[in-house]
């Protein structure tokens, strides 16, 4: 992955995940954050990120009319998937990376570069980065797509929640355009809740990423696929 990246609640947190919550990725030799290292950190605060899809699973599988795909195939289509966003994405700010053990891919688009401040206009720059990210979903189609929202602390914490779910649904919206489903897709924002910095491998330098946007890609399985038929 292109940087060392940790999501913090609060900075008195940073020297535990520095030390607790890193695990060395044998692929590249750089070091990523664990989900067992953020547990024991952070508690339930990354719930949002850890846990299932926004609305649950069973009825955005019937919907989206996803076919599944098996065991095997899945973790080679997840490992193409993430390694493909990686390259395809290179240099335009967007951190790519894993969430626990193949549970998800999380896509996270740039502070400041997404959004102006204050508004939930995309930047006319950044629509070719999310036509890769909108081709890569349209390449695999057996996922659930989430799209949270956040923002910066100015303002009202009101008026950064509405900012927060309208960023979520335009970059949703954008996506739906280029072909990916919309029944596929759920929203959330967040508004000033869950502050993010990246600390820049070898630079010993905390960004504040706040104002952004994130993809979070869940592979659906064969089995996920009967059990939601199941549970109809």
């Amino acid at each position: 992955m292109k940087t060392a990246r940790i999501f913090l609640s609060s900075t008195a947190a940073i020297a535990l995940l520095g030390t607790s919550a890193c695990v060395t990725d044998p692929n590249t030799g750089q070091q990523k954050v664990s989900r067992t290292g953020i547990g024991a950190v952070l508690g339930g605060t990354l719930g949002y990120l850890l846990g299932g899809v926004v609305g649950g699973d069973t009825a955005r599988i019937i919907g989206a009319g996803i076919g599944g795909s098996a065991g095997a195939v899945i973790g080679k289509q997840f490992d193409d998937q993430i390694k493909e966003l990686d390259e395809q994405t290179a240099g335009s700010g967007v951190d790519v990376e894993e969430i626990g053990d193949q549970d998800a891919i999380l896509v996270r688009l740039p502070d400041g570069v997404t959004f102006a401040s204050g508004s939930a206009d995309i930047n006319p720059g950044f629509y070719d980065t999310l036509n890769t990210v909108a081709d890569s979903l349209i390449k695999y189609p057996n996922s659930l797509v989430d799209v949270y929202g956040f923002t910066d602390t100015t303002g009202s914490n009101a008026l950064n929640q509405r900012l927060s779910e309208q960023r979520a649904q335009v970059v949703a919206d954008y996506l739906a355009s280029r072909g990916v489903a919309r029944s596929r897709m759920a929203t959330q924002g967040f508004g000033e809740s869950y502050d993010y910095l990246r600390v820049k491998t070898g630079d010993n330098v905390n960004e504040p990423l706040n104002r952004r946007v994130e993809i979070k890609i869940v592979p659906i399985s064969q089995d996920d696929v009967n059990a939601a038929r199941a549970g109809q």
